[in-house]
């Protein structure tokens, strides 16, 4: 389909985008069968390969909680050579110090909006979640890393229901405050829809977080996922995270559908004229190719779409 999508431009959005792509973390962490870790890391090549700039390589989580990451240390020496960036999750102190025996260079935390999601994900409460938190950021910034605070529960929570919005500003802040570079507000469970995207957005600009510190995380369980990321570039947000192939869930919250996929991301992207650096082909490649290692067809529309064609 030469010339497609064809490009329109809107002048009112970003001219560039960056992709946090999690399918090697969050995409693969909720896999029922165990992917080899050779797989693993010639997944995380390839998405460089694609032009993807920022690839969430893994977690340094306990391996009890999360049993599919659990090969961090053998997959992380694997991939450090690649030109990109390799944030890892670390949940507290003793993950850092895996992270930083590893020689990685990007942290990620992640804490809760909610008190119900806190208790299921990290067995404490919030405000015990950010006090845990607050000496893994002090050391990764003094050791020169770059630390993302990942928020969950952002738009809605399948225990409590919705979430008020002052009650996401304050955890956010909380991140901010403590020295978080980046803040990525997750919509887990996929229930945002594009008025309340823009509220919370404006909510935290009212509150001293800049929007240049803010990433938007979505899930695609009622299909808003590319309208709710159309309303925070309207806002100016120029990250977004995606995974290829739209893989991933949560384990924690089994409501949790796929992730928005990079491939259905990057096809609205391009038909906005908005730069990425991807190239959807090599990507949508690379998303068939761990369908086939999964045993089962992408979810990603773009991916079925343009492997059809191919076809």
């Amino acid at each position: 389909m030469s010339g497609l999508p064809m490009t329109v431009s809107d002048p009112t959005l970003p001219a560039r985008v960056r992709i946090h792509e999690v399918g090697p973390r969050d995409g693969l962490q909720n896999e029922k069968t165990a992917v080899p870790t050779d797989v693993k890391a010639e997944f995380v090549r390839r998405l460089a390969a694609a032009g993807l700039s920022t690839v969430e390589a893994t977690s340094f989580v306990h391996p009890k909680w999360v049993p599919q990451l659990a090969d961090a240390e053998e997959l992380f020496p694997r991939v450090s050579d690649l030109p990109v960036r390799l944030p890892v999750l670390v949940p507290n102190e003793r993950g850092l110090d895996r992270a930083l025996d590893l020689g990685a260079r990007e942290v990620a935390v992640f804490a809760s909006a909610t008190e119900s999601f806190a208790r299921a994900n990290l067995n404490r409460t919030v405000d015990e979640a950010l006090a845990m938190f607050r000496p893994v950021v002090t050391r990764a910034i003094e050791a020169g890393l770059t630390v993302r605070g990942y928020l969950s529960m952002c738009f809605g929570d399948p225990w409590e229901g919705a979430v008020p919005i002052e009650q996401v500003v304050r955890v956010t802040k909380a991140l901010a405050d403590m020295g978080c570079d980046e803040l990525s507000l997750g919509d887990t469970i996929g229930v945002a829809t594009p008025g309340h995207v823009q509220a919370l957005l404006t909510a935290l600009n009212e509150a001293g977080v800049p929007t240049s510190r803010l990433a938007v995380h979505f899930h695609d369980t009622y299909g808003q996922a590319l309208s709710n990321t159309l309303a925070a570039l309207r806002h100016g947000v120029t990250t977004v995270d995606a995974s290829a192939g739209g893989l991933g869930g949560c384990p924690y919250a089994k409501s949790a559908t796929g992730n928005l996929a990079t491939e259905d991301l990057v096809w609205m992207l391009q038909g906005l004229g908005i730069e990425t650096g991807v190239d959807l082909a090599a990507l949508t490649a690379t998303s068939g190719w761990m369908a086939e290692q999964l045993g089962r067809p992408s979810p990603s529309r773009t991916v079925r779409a343009l492997s059809h064609k191919e076809s």
